[in-house]
């Protein structure tokens, strides 16, 4: 009987865990989900039960994740956050690929569509299919010379504990080329999930650095959103293409690098070549591919 409760209130169960694993508090914990001692008391007993141990432990009155407890954060995380999205009509798949749709009812508009790597042939540019082929020949090893030339248009991220961390950014990027290379160095050492629209939001994002993560290697989305003008201080318009590229550093250790190309050249279900259209044509970046050296 337990059993099929538990599963019927799985939503508040994660909620619960979540909350309590961020502010290893049960007052704070309580007070931010609107619930009562006994429920989040209730909701964690019966995690443990049925995942088999204990996710907290208690040190002078305060919670504390056990290490199973933080292995298991991560996933009820991505649950709770794609569970959100799911019931807003926010996330599902086609062809098996990620399509995510916060509309203009959402602090920020966001559309991302997954697409399958064959694509990058049909209507990528030659900067992102130089970008591809210079992973496959460095093996992706980020300090190979052959990426001594896509270098400069990348962002590079490292994961620290929990969280993507920006560790460079090129300064002939997408990023570098939208908000200037002064403001954009100052990004540098920031987390991605630092971000307006919420944590369950980021945490979405964050899956799609984890599946490259998880696999080393190759991903390819096609993305609308806005992004403030720092000329005009207002939001407008950006439609681009990401390439994420599983790397490693030196040491071994994992390396995302993300090459984007703003572009009227992509496709997202549900998103109307108007709205695709509606970033001012002075932002699509034409780089010219010939200044890039011949693959070694």
């Amino acid at each position: 009987m337990a059993k099929l409760q538990s599963q019927a209130i799985l939503f508040e169960l994660l909620r619960s865990f979540t909350s309590l694993a961020k502010t290893l508090n049960l007052s704070k914990t309580v007070r931010e989900l609107g619930s009562t001692r006994q429920t989040v008391r209730r909701h964690i007993n019966l995690l443990e039960e049925h995942k088999g141990e204990p996710l907290f432990r208690l040190e002078d009155r305060q919670y504390q994740l056990t290490e199973a407890g933080k292995r298991a954060l991560p996933e009820a995380l991505r649950l709770l956050s794609r569970g959100q999205a799911w019931l807003n009509n926010q996330s599902d798949h086609i062809n098996g690929l990620t399509h995510l749709t916060f509309d203009e009812n959402t602090p920020l508009p966001y559309y991302l569509q997954q697409h399958p790597l064959g694509r990058l042939w049909k209507d990528s540019s030659e900067l992102m299919q130089y970008g591809f082929q210079c992973w496959a020949r460095a093996k992706g090893e980020i300090e190979n010379e052959v990426f001594e030339n896509i270098r400069p248009y990348l962002m590079i991220y490292r994961r620290y504990e929990k969280e993507w961390i920006c560790i460079e950014i090129g300064d002939q990027s997408s990023y570098a080329s939208w908000y200037g290379w002064g403001r954009a160095r100052s990004s540098i050492g920031r987390d991605i999930t630092d971000l307006p629209r919420g944590a369950g939001f980021a945490n979405l994002l964050a899956q799609t650095f984890e599946e490259v993560a998880a696999n080393e290697g190759v991903r390819l989305d096609h993305i609308h959103t806005q992004h403030m003008n720092p000329e005009k201080d207002m939001l407008v318009p950006i439609s681009y293409q990401r390439l994420l590229m599983g790397c490693r550093f030196p040491d071994g250790s994992f390396a995302l690098a993300a090459l984007i190309d703003r572009t009227h050249d992509i496709e997202i279900a549900g998103l109307s070549k108007k709205q695709i259209r509606s970033m001012p044509k002075e932002l699509v970046m034409n780089i010219d591919t010939k200044l890039l050296k011949t693959l070694p």
